[in-house]
C-alpha cells in the first residue's frame, strides 16, 4: 500500500510535458503561395498578356525591319512571315511562363500547336474586319483600313486571343485531357494466350 502511494505522489509532483496545440499546416509566408481571389488573377493575367503582347510587337516590329533591310531585301511578305513566326514565338514563351504560369500544360508541343492554331485565328477575325469594311462597306481609304484592320480587328482578335489562350490554351483541364489509349490485352496464365 505505501508502494501505491507513493507512485500516486510521485505521479502527482512529476512535470508535465505539454504538447503545443495543433494546427493546421502554414502554406507559408511566400504572397504567391496564397490563394487569390478570381478577380485580382484575372487583373494580372490581363496585364501581363498586355505586357507580352507589347513586347511582341516590338519583336515583330524590330524582326521584320531587320530581315527586310539584310537577308530578304526584296521580299517585304516572307520578311513579314518571317517577323510574324518570331513574335508569335516570344509570345508563346511569355505568355507560357508569365501570365499562364500556374496553369501551363506539361505537354508543351501540344499547348503550342493550339497556340498558333488560336493565333491564325485571331489573325483571321482582324483580316475578316478589315475585308468587311474594305470589300463590303465600301471603305476604301487607308484610314478606314487602319481602323477596321488594326483598330476592330486588333481589339477583336486580342479579346478572342486572351479568352482561347485562358480557357483553351492554358486552361486547368487541358493538364488533364488525355489522347485515349488503346484497350490492353491480358494473358490469361492457363493458356499463355490473349483473352
Amino acid at each position: 500500500m505505501r508502494r501505491d502511494i507513493e507512485t500516486e505522489t510521485t505521479r502527482a509532483t512529476r512535470p508535465r510535458t505539454v504538447e503545443p496545440p495543433r494546427t493546421a499546416p502554414r502554406t507559408g509566408t511566400d504572397p504567391a503561395a496564397q490563394p487569390r481571389p478570381a478577380g485580382s488573377r484575372l487583373i494580372g493575367q490581363l496585364a501581363s498578356f498586355g505586357l507580352v503582347g507589347g513586347l511582341a510587337f516590338i519583336v515583330d516590329l524590330v524582326v521584320y525591319n531587320t530581315v527586310r533591310a539584310t537577308v530578304l531585301q526584296d521580299s517585304p511578305i516572307w520578311s513579314k512571315v518571317v517577323s510574324v513566326a518570331v513574335a508569335t514565338a516570344f509570345a508563346w514563351l511569355g505568355n507560357r511562363y508569365l501570365t499562364f504560369r500556374r496553369d501551363r500544360s506539361p505537354h508543351a508541343v501540344r499547348e503550342g500547336i493550339l497556340f498558333a492554331v488560336v493565333n491564325v485565328v485571331g489573325l483571321l477575325i482582324a483580316a475578316g474586319c478589315l475585308f468587311v469594311s474594305h470589300y463590303v462597306l465600301g471603305f476604301t481609304s487607308q484610314l478606314a483600313d487602319n481602323i477596321s484592320g488594326n483598330g476592330v480587328g486588333l481589339v477583336l482578335g486580342t479579346a478572342f486571343r486572351f479568352a482561347a489562350y485562358r480557357w483553351l490554351v492554358f486552361s486547368p483541364r487541358s493538364r488533364t485531357l488525355r489522347l485515349p489509349h488503346p484497350a490492353r490485352r491480358t494473358v490469361r496464365p492457363d493458356t499463355g494466350g490473349p483473352s
